[in-house]
């Protein structure tokens, strides 16, 4: 009879079972990459013009990477024998289990993934299945098969698929195991060679395990591994009848010792891949000085953290629970191995390309956190030490470091079919995955960095008191773009610096403005008060205004040549930032008005919409104004402007006040605009976005394809556009808000701007400065 269920885990499972039965049933899906909106598009997709795909992939099959999907697809196969800790509950119920591993694999790497469940226990059937599979597959990923078939199995398919193969029940927790090990040993002072290593469990994941180990200097004979029987040794009835399996036999030893207790006694590691409890306290307490243990019993360890701590304090433990440290979870591997493996066209995984593997993950413990893992993580410490010897699953830079590792050790290793021969562009294309700004920035980021290594190219951060802009700071040096500036208190910058775990230093890495304890107080308030005399500001109320607004010592700052460029709006209302910057910073010559512009990432356009934040009702003057601003911004991306000046209306469809504007606007727009800037209007949405649709309307449109700028009426229409599509259809990505028509090189953001948005607001904000520059040295 089964175990009643709390009432915390009865919400738990109707919680999980809702989760998987709505909105949509499962958890996964096949969508079309390429249009099929019309006869040709169906006449490109099949028959007649797929002949042409196949008859090139009959003639050479390598081309099969260029025209199908079948280099980014993985098959991830079960027959549902050792489904995680439910064990042999079949295929058909471990169909959650795989379609889970598949979003796992798209969510971290991007690989396309079909879930593959198979009704046969047969070794060598199973074998022959999946082998002839691989004209569909650019990869196989082994997921919960038992042992010992599971080794067998994985061997005779490594023998005659020449696509990567990888059991990730033995593999991955092997590869994050030893990567803890690693970093273990250098917290304790201990070699890897000198060690001796217990193990409780002979399965896949434990031998695959020492398998690797192995590779990194543990010495064999200091290994001793006890299964169900106890110890593994020579004088065993199994071993001395030649019935004990190939893989427990390489780690049998000749030893008296024949229980856990007995190999646990003065060894420096324990290695658990078996059941819960089995390593008592007594035996923790026996291991010698400063042990490591590592206790992969999932979902209950071998010995509970806090057990383990209490008889040794100076034990490190990593378990594979996510509620404790040092998780060991195999999401820090199997997206990434698959992604340089398939990228580089390799027909195996090797040794090479898991220990490399190895290595970045351990490398990567010992960075400093991330934004994004400092936000999943809030108010953990997770710098490199007894209690983070792994990195977090969502340490987004695990794609950067291990798929260009595997992808270099697969050439060396000669078993890449396309070896990478730019392993430094990979990384950079590898962004995109990352941060789904990432492609879209890099002209941005190469234009800043630039500029950066010509001249110190100086940022003042409004809110320098700010976690996020600390963070940020971080990317930006290490990125190498800018010189920042905090304006903030610097015992606050420096408690928060720490509390972060960054390796910012003031003075080395960025200068500091305290608002309280400036030397340039007088002078920054004098020329506050020059400005604005005329608009009531006394001296008494310009000295209050600076004391109270780090936004308005910025934008003087920037004013006075004291920095180059500023990023504030953080903190409060984008208005109150906007009037001091209008007040000391002004209009650019020329410029009729300021505008704001944002960009959106969506699935299947890159749209910039303004005006997004300043100008409520503007003008058709002020609109092509602003729409000349932002097609030159847009053009900073190294992306062609395509305008669309949007309305209710179509070329004239509506007489009403706000289409004539528009209209109006939009023949300013052309008088003015640089020649070959493609535009039209007014026009409605779906015009703006469809070809098609906008020459139903007027075959002699002046607009190719789609748009990517549109110009709204007025705010309203501008915001509400941003907001829902940045929520329906961006995923809430954007860059921006990019402030047009300063006069110096400013961005005012919002409250609910990212780490990652503040950091593509920097580079934007210096590709403005060197833009700004080049004006300058020319007009020389």
């Amino acid at each position: 009879m089964a175990t009643p269920l709390s009432p915390a885990e009865q919400a738990l499972r109707e919680a999980a079972l809702d989760y998987h039965r709505a909105p949509t049933r499962g958890k996964i899906s096949v969508t079309p990459t390429k249009p099929l909106s019309n006869q040709r598009d169906l006449s490109l997709a099949y028959s007649p013009g797929v002949a042409y795909a196949c008859l090139a992939i009959e003639e050479d099959p390598s081309l099969a990477h260029e025209y199908t999907s079948r280099g980014n697809l993985v098959g991830v196969v079960t027959n549902g024998t050792a489904v995680l800790g439910l064990g042999d509950i079949g295929p058909l119920a471990g169909k959650p289990v795989m379609e889970g591993k598949g979003c796992l694999f798209k969510k971290f790497a991007g690989i396309d993934v079909f879930d593959i469940e198979l009704a046969e226990r047969d070794p060598d059937k199973l074998v022959e299945i999946v082998a002839a599979l691989e004209p569909t597959l650019g990869g196989v990923n082994l997921e919960d098969i038992k042992a010992p078939e599971c080794f067998y199995i994985e061997k005779k398919l490594r023998e005659r698929m020449n696509i990567p193969v990888f059991h990730d029940d033995q593999h991955g927790t092997a590869i994050i195991s030893s990567a803890a090990l690693l970093n273990g040993l250098e917290l304790v002072g201990k070699q890897i060679g000198d060690v001796k290593l217990a193990v409780s469990g002979a399965g896949a994941a434990a031998i695959a395990c020492l398998d690797v180990m192995v590779g990194l200097g543990v010495k064999r004979e200091n290994i001793f591994v006890c299964d169900s029987k106890g110890v593994i040794h020579a004088e065993r009835e199994d071993t001395l009848s030649g019935k004990l399996d190939e893989s427990k036999h390489r780690y049998c030893q000749k030893t008296d010792a024949r229980t856990l207790a007995d190999v646990v006694k003065d060894a420096d590691v324990f290695l658990g891949c078996s059941a819960p409890g089995v390593l008592s306290v007594e035996m923790v307490v026996s291991m010698a000085s400063k042990p490591i243990i590592l206790a992969l019993a999932n979902p209950e360890p071998e010995i509970r953290p806090e057990l383990a701590k209490a008889a040794r304090p100076d034990c490190i433990i990593a378990t594979g629970r996510s509620d404790y440290p040092n998780q060991v979870n195999n999401v820090l591997c199997f997206p990434y191995i698959f992604r340089g493996a398939l990228d580089c066209g390799a027909t195996k995984i090797t040794e090479a390309m898991k220990l490399a593997c190895v290595r970045e993950i351990a490398a990567l413990a010992k960075a400093e956190a991330s934004d994004e893992v400092a936000a999943a993580y809030q108010g953990k410490e997770l710098s490199f030490g007894p209690d983070y010897i792994i990195p977090t699953p969502f340490d987004v830079r695990l794609i950067l470091r291990i798929a260009p590792a595997v992808a270099q050790a697969a050439a060396e290793s000669g078993v890449a079919t396309r070896p990478i021969a730019d392993l430094e562009a990979y990384r950079q294309s590898l962004s995109r995955f990352v941060y789904q700004t990432g492609m879209f920035m890099r002209p941005v980021f190469a234009a800043a960095k630039a500029f950066h290594q010509k001249q110190a190219a100086r940022v003042v951060y409004a809110e320098g008191e700010d976690e996020r802009v600390l963070r940020a700071v971080q990317v930006v040096l290490d990125e190498g773009l800018a010189r920042p500036i905090l304006v903030g208190r610097p015992e606050v910058v420096k408690m928060r610096i720490e509390r972060a775990g960054l390796r910012l230093l003031v003075g080395r890495d960025f200068d500091i403005c305290d608002p309280e304890n400036d030397p340039r107080f007088r002078e920054y308030w004098e020329t506050y008060r020059g400005l604005m005399g005329r608009e009531g500001v006394t001296p008494e109320v310009a000295k209050a205004a600076v004391r109270r607004s780090n936004t308005l010592i910025s934008t003087i700052m920037l004013r006075r040549g004291e920095a180059d460029a500023m990023v504030c709006g953080l903190v409060g209302r984008y208005d109150s930032h906007l009037d001091h910057v209008r007040n000391v910073i002004g209009r650019k010559p020329g410029a009729r008005t300021m505008a704001a512009m944002n960009a959106l990432m969506l699935d299947q356009h890159t749209l910039f919409i303004t005006d997004t934040f300043v100008n409520e009702e503007p003008s058709a003057e002020e609109l092509a104004d602003i729409a000349l601003m932002a097609a030159a911004e847009v053009q900073r991306f190294g992306v062609p402007p395509k305008v669309a000046f949007v309305s209710h209306s179509n070329f004239g469809s509506s007489t009403r006040p706000a289409a004539q504007r528009m209209r109006a606007a939009h023949t300013l727009f052309r008088e003015r605009a640089p020649a070959g800037v493609e535009s039209d209007g007014e026009m409605q949405g779906d015009a703006a976005l469809s070809e098609t649709v906008r020459r139903g309307y007027l075959p002699e449109t002046t607009l190719s394809g789609s748009a990517n700028l549109l110009v709204l009426p007025n705010l309203d229409a501008a915001n509400i556009l941003f907001n829902v599509l940045k929520m329906t259809g961006g995923h809430g990505v954007t860059v921006g808000p990019m402030l047009l028509g300063a006069a110096r090189p400013v961005h005012i953001l919002t409250p609910s701007a990212t780490v990652r948005r503040i950091v593509n607001m920097t580079a934007l904000a210096v590709a403005d400065a060197a833009e700004a520059a080049d004006h300058r040295a020319q007009a020389r």
